[in-house]
């Protein structure tokens, strides 16, 4: 399986590259996520996993369009492909 917290920080990191620093700030506001910059790594604090992995789509979504939503998944393309496709948060598929 995919490790979710990889493909969050792709997801962040991806973001940064269009939003800047703002995109750090904006996936620690989602609920059931701790993210840690300094060190470019996240912890899921909730199991269900793919939600948070929604949420934190949604979040850059809500604020900067659909076009955020398409870096997101273009993001976590690469580290998703060997997954079925029941396993994939819905936001990403």
């Amino acid at each position: 399986m995919a490790d979710l917290n990889a493909v969050v920080v792709t997801i962040i990191k991806e973001q940064e590259l269009v939003i800047g620093p703002m995109a750090w700030s904006e996936a620690g506001k989602v609920q059931g996520l701790r993210v840690r910059k300094e060190a470019a790594s996240v912890e899921f604090l909730d199991p269900d996993q793919g939600g948070v992995v929604d949420r934190l789509v949604a979040q850059y979504e809500r604020l900067f369009g659909r076009a955020s939503h398409e870096v997101c998944r273009e993001a976590a393309a690469g580290l998703l492909s060997g997954l079925p496709a029941a396993e994939i948060p819905s936001s990403l598929r």
